[in-house]
């Protein structure tokens, strides 16, 4: 594969490159469960494929923009998420994508990084 090929791969998963450095940055800012649970969810999303890179940066931005406003408000991970983190990701990506397969592997991977993420939330007393 050559460079222009991978670049031209990397731009369709991840989107422009200055979008994705804020999109993480902004993520960086979130309480660290939160940050964990936006983590998780951008791996499993990661399966995906999207129609195009700006498609795919958008959905990105949205799921921080979803994390940021609900840590602004207090709202738990469990009530952004539900009791199934794979059907509200299938949920979410399939308002930007087609989808793809997603591995068995990456489900269990997500759920149990979620429950992580709500499970220290609690612990911390909130919005940790």
């Amino acid at each position: 594969m050559s460079d222009d090929e991978k670049s031209g791969f990397i731009a369709k998963v991840i989107g422009p490159k200055k979008r994705w450095r804020a999109y993480k940055a902004r993520i960086k800012l979130l309480p660290e469960s939160r940050r964990t649970a936006v983590e998780a969810i951008e791996r499993y999303l990661m399966h995906f494929v999207p129609a195009d890179g700006n498609s795919n940066a958008s959905m990105f931005e949205d799921l921080a923009d979803l994390f940021e406003q609900a840590a602004a408000d207090g709202t738990p991970i469990r009530e952004i998420v539900g009791d199934d983190p794979v059907e509200f990701a299938d949920a979410f990506a399939q308002n930007y994508s087609e989808g793809g397969y997603v591995p068995t592997r990456a489900k269990k991977q997500l759920t149990e990084a979620l429950t992580r993420a709500a499970e220290a939330e609690d612990a911390a007393g909130g919005t940790a």
